[in-house]
């Protein structure tokens, strides 16, 4: 109670500081979207240095989220020196507006060339400021967007905040037409799961792949892995509470709960689940925690990993974003109520999501995807690269009947009794639960699974926005011409149950059985990065986004160019790395193997000729003949990697060759230098074990 929030810019702290006028026009702007007057602007900033000086802040920096995909700040001084030595604090309203990094340095698709450097950050007013403690420093970090000199976006923030006004003026005149004349503004509210890795630091340290990937490029399971499933819910030991509870704590002071801490299914792996916000300010917390979780790792000599598949034969990490509509009277437009069938604005609402994805599934695949997704989609309790929908038995059966008319029912859960006594009976759901569906309607959210672990939340809100937006605003087109409002929105939504019912799928999402029905009912199954990003500049999603002013056809190209690009030079930086770690690690620690047991044989064989040694000989057989292949992998890789930048300036072959060809090189690679792991003694291989790194802390 004490602490939470206390590094927060917020609305509490903003009636206290500011004066009631400037925090009234403050509020105009972030509730209404009104104007920012550069007046109000001079006084908030005022309040808000002399507010974060009050608190220890020395500096400030405009805090944005490039398309790095991680965030970037830069320190500028409160401090301006005098002509008589002294100094004075100070901090403009232009200075809180406006900040201006160099645009050419971070990645921008061609928007900007080298010598073309400057670009800009905006406040976003909607996000509060706050101060992080780094090390005794404490840092005034104010949200922005980045933008390019020519006013494109170089960022994930300020298309997210684009999408968002676009759906907010869609779903009003939907609520307009049923009757609701009061509601200002719809907000879509997000809350996501954040899955990771926890290992010693030591481990980390010694591990190239790691440190350099993120995630290991050899290496074998254990003799347990995850098959005893005894890892999930389990108790949480003193050293990883510990380290939660620091979290927690840094996550507090800057206004953001944690609601949940868990264990997850692979050894080693937890999860943190992040309170419910406005999209744009989920994005911002969920940045924070993975900088949270990585710094305070640190601290506790542990390692906190963030990629999607850091360890190949068990549970990759995503992050489920939990999405809902909620307007600024605190209506969630997702919540069917006790009886949904009869609830014709939820319908509306709900049939909006199936038909938006139904329609973009292309797009939605695109927001997930990256170079680690690609490793972890489709096994281990990952959802499949199919996107479909999970509704649920009661809504699944009111779809049905929309399909021939009005609904007149819904399923009730009834009561739920476990056969003891003692033990109360509980209310029961009217429907269970998939958790093998990437897209699953959750009560009054719909959650989708899909999301990277390391991934911003940014793109799958964006493109969640937008496609809803589209599905409303043809709804609302035709709604706002009817002559009978209550028959035309009955024939749209029996037109949606009817047209669109095909994305509609309960069963298990990860049998063969289910790619074979996707296939026959039309779905895309999209398997990996490469192909999955086309979908950004098609000509279906630049009319898209040009329509509601989320991108220009300029910005997704840029786009498609950067994600593509990182692709290639992830995998191009695993297979350096491969090579790296195979040549100065492996293969000499092989060598001084196989030189110790030929000697050890050739002194046995001195000793008494008579011994028996083929068990000695047949493992320096094999180990021999494993170092000769490896020797070729090796080779083989360093021939890939080249012929793959040969390719630079066609993102889209290089990218193919990068998935079909090096990628292949480097699991070949792999699988010799995993062989060779079990045939080497475990105290000579130079690399910790998933042994180690995986039961350490569990």
């Amino acid at each position: 109670m004490d602490i939470f929030g206390k590094n927060v810019f917020n609305d509490a702290v903003m009636r206290e500081w500011l004066p009631p006028e400037i925090y009234k026009a403050l509020h105009e702007t972030i509730d209404e979207g009104l104007p920012l007057e550069l007046e109000v602007a001079e006084e908030v900033a005022k309040a808000m240095k002399n507010w974060a000086i009050a608190n220890g802040a020395t500096h400030y920096t405009h805090w944005f989220q490039p398309m790095t995909g991680f965030t970037a700040e830069k320190h500028d001084s409160f401090l301006t020196p005098k002509k008589d030595g002294s100094v004075i604090m100070e901090f403009s309203g232009k200075e809180l507006i406006k900040g201006e990094p160099d645009a050419s340095s971070f990645p921008n698709g061609g928007i900007r060339s080298t010598f073309e450097a400057r670009g800009y950050t905006a406040w976003d007013c909607t996000s509060p400021a706050f101060l992080r403690e780094d090390a005794g420093k404490v840092i005034l970090c104010i949200p922005t967007a980045f933008c390019s000199y020519t006013g494109d976006a170089l960022d994930k923030k300020t298309p997210l905040l684009r999408s968002m006004e676009a759906l907010s003026k869609q779903a009003l005149r939907i609520l307009r037409l049923f009757g609701n004349t009061t509601a200002k503004r719809v907000t879509p509210t997000v809350g996501a799961e954040q899955e990771f890795f926890l290992i010693e630091k030591k481990y980390h340290q010694k591990r190239l792949d790691l440190m350099l990937t993120g995630r290991t490029l050899f290496g074998v399971l254990p003799p347990k892995g995850q098959e005893m499933e005894d890892h999930y819910f389990g108790t949480i030991n003193e050293r990883v509470a510990a380290f939660m509870q620091e979290v927690n704590t840094e996550l507090w002071k800057m206004g953001i709960c944690a609601k949940t801490q868990h264990k997850e299914s692979a050894p080693g792996q937890y999860e943190l689940a992040q309170m419910y916000d406005s999209a744009n300010i989920a994005t911002d917390h969920n940045q924070l925690i993975l900088d949270t979780l990585h710094k305070v790792a640190n601290r506790h000599s542990l390692a906190c990993l963030l990629h999607e598949k850091p360890f190949a034969g068990v549970n990759g990490s995503g992050k489920h974003n939990n999405w809902s509509l909620s307007t600024d009277e605190g209506v969630n437009l997702l919540e069917p109520g006790n009886t949904p069938h009869e609830n014709a604005q939820f319908l509306t609402f709900l049939c909006a999501v199936i038909k938006a994805v139904d329609e973009y599934p292309e797009l939605l695949r695109a927001s997930a995807a990256n170079a680690g997704n690609d490793h972890r989609l489709g096994a281990h309790e990952a959802p499949p690269a199919i996107i479909s929908i999970f509704l649920g038995e009661e809504l699944a059966d009111i779809l049905e009947q929309l399909k021939n008319g009005k609904p007149y029912s819904s399923k009730q859960g009834g009561q739920l009794t476990s056969g003891v006594l003692t033990l109360p009976t509980l209310p029961k759901d009217s429907t269970d639960r998939n958790r093998t569906s990437p897209f699953a309607f959750t009560g009054n959210k719909f959650e989708f699974r899909m999301v990277p672990s390391s991934a911003s939340i940014a793109d799958p809100n964006t493109v969640l926005n937008t496609i809803v937006a589209e599905v409303l605003r043809k709804m609302a087109d035709r709604l706002e011409k009817a002559s009978n409002f209550h028959e035309e929105l009955q024939s749209i939504l029996q037109e949606i149950a009817v047209n669109h019912s095909r994305i509609i799928f309960d069963g298990n999402g990860y049998s063969e059985e289910w790619v074979e029905e996707a296939r026959k009912r039309g779905l895309p199954n999209i398997t990996s990065t490469v192909e999955a990003l086309s979908a950004l500049i098609s000509e279906k999603t630049v009319q898209l986004y040009e329509r509601h002013k989320v991108f220009n056809n300029t910005e997704l190209h840029a786009r498609y160019e950067i994600y593509l690009e990182q692709y290639s030079k992830t995998i191009n930086i695993e297979a350096l790395t491969m090579i790296d770690v195979a040549k100065r690690q492996i293969f000499p620690t092989v060598m001084r193997y196989t030189t110790e047991l030929a000697n050890s044989i050739n002194t046995i064989r001195l000793t008494d000729p008579n011994l028996d040694v083929s068990a000695q000989s047949s493992l320096l057989k094999k180990t021999t003949t494993f170092l000769n292949e490896l020797n070729n992998r090796i080779d083989a890789l360093k021939d890939a990697t080249t012929q793959a930048k040969e390719l630079h300036g066609e993102p889209y072959k290089q990218g193919i060759f990068y998935r079909d060809v090096v990628f292949q090189a480097m699991k070949e690679l792999r699988n010799i230098v995993d062989q060779l792991e079990v045939l080497i003694d475990y105290e000579m291989w130079p690399l910790p074990s998933y042994t180690k790194m995986l039961f350490r802390l569990s």
